[in-house]
């Protein structure tokens, strides 16, 4: 199927070139919305975590409630490397990596 131009049939560069940065900015605001986390999800995350941690523990054993609460601690304490190597110093860069660790309850 042939697209219609708005510039018509000798297309202009430079109108194609404003076009596709405008849809790629409409794009990208979208998705920024849509995977956005804030605080108390982030918080809602460490509790399931939490809760996760005692029944694997009770469940199967303490070793594999250890094991859930270290794989989030580790990844807690890798996104803090990262967020303090970007620059991000004090509360905020705790509060970046908490969002990034834990956030994904807002989804749930």
């Amino acid at each position: 199927m042939t697209e219609r131009w708005p510039e018509g049939p000798a297309a202009d560069p430079e109108a194609a070139r404003e076009r596709y940065d405008s849809d790629m900015r409409a794009m990208r605001g979208t998705l920024r919305e849509l995977i956005r986390a804030d605080l108390p999800a982030a918080h809602l995350g460490l509790g399931m975590v939490i809760v996760a941690s005692v029944i694997a523990g009770l469940s199967v054993g303490p070793a594999a409630g250890a094991l859930v609460a270290g794989a989030f601690a580790l990844l807690f304490l890798a996104a803090l490397v990262v967020v303090f190597l970007r620059g991000v110093r004090g509360p905020e860069a705790g509060r970046r990596a908490c969002l990034f660790t834990f956030g994904w309850a807002s989804r749930v």
